[in-house]
């Protein structure tokens, strides 16, 4: 089940749909919102700055990012026409905010043109991303930052238990919706041979529980990948999403993942 976000001009209609709905579900998460707010804290902007979000998605991050008050102008690039259509919509009140775009590996920027690059969960989903990361050293100037905060997938869990069926769906989601689960352990050593002086690496946990979160929407759409490949019937999809009911209407519902962020800098 190869990573949908990795050719994502190419993924069906429905499939495009459900994303955009986690997506913004995803954004309006405390939790996660909490660790954005954490890792841009540690940055520092001059006035006037002008910022770039890759792989901006739905707009969500790109938004916050509007909001800082160094921001003079705030760009977001993403290849699908599907997501931008919903970021221009949902940005349209912003000044400071335009949607264009644009595939990061290749981006349609001059050298040296933005004062802060940001790759908020891009890098896991991207084959080779060492071609991202050296475009965004490309369009930094001297001395500027580059913020990456990513999912560390190997974490992911469902489970309650030993042989929790949970697990199953799980996996299948990280299969299905990321390229290389273990890209955070790689990020330092890829952030320096692209050029980078890379900062500490930050560690952020996420869990729901009792209450169910983003990560609930797995249930449905673990069971519907793994009845597309023929692995699941219907009787067992509505078992399966009967149980994760269950656990929540029991308070037993669980599942946990933890983040990263790297904070780096161009050399002068």
């Amino acid at each position: 089940m190869p990573d949908v976000f990795s050719d994502i001009t190419s993924a069906p209609a429905d499939v495009l749909d459900t994303i955009v709905d986690t997506l913004e579900k995803r954004a309006a998460d405390p939790k996660l919102q909490a660790m954005l707010d954490a890792y841009l804290s540690e940055i520092t902007l001059a006035d006037d700055a002008r910022i770039l979000e890759v792989g901006s998605g739905t707009g969500a991050v790109a938004r916050r990012l509007a909001r800082l008050e160094q921001a003079r102008q705030v760009i977001g690039v993403d290849p699908s026409p599907v997501f931008l259509a919903k970021a221009v919509e949902l940005g349209r009140d912003i000044d400071n905010l335009r949607f264009e775009e644009g595939d990061g590996r290749s981006l349609p920027f001059e050298d040296a043109t933005f004062d802060l690059v940001v790759l908020h969960t891009l890098l896991c989903h991207v084959p080779a991303p060492e071609g991202v990361l050296r475009e965004a050293h490309r369009v930094l100037k001297p001395g500027a930052t580059l913020a990456v905060f990513d999912c560390d997938f190997s974490t992911a869990s469902l489970s309650t238990g030993d042989f929790d069926p949970f697990e199953v769906i799980a996996e299948v989601m990280v299969d299905s919706i990321v390229h290389d689960r273990w890209l955070v352990r790689k990020l330092t050593g890829h952030l320096r041979s692209c050029g980078f002086e890379a900062g500490p690496l930050r560690s952020y946990a996420y869990s729901e529980h009792p209450a169910p979160g983003y990560m609930f929407t797995w249930i449905e759409r673990g069971t519907a990948a793994l009845m597309a490949a023929g692995r699941l019937g219907e009787d067992g999809a509505a078992a399966l999403k009967a149980e994760a009911e269950r656990r929540v209407s029991e308070g037993q519902w669980y599942a946990q993942v933890s983040f990263a962020s790297v904070i780096s800098r161009k050399p002068v």
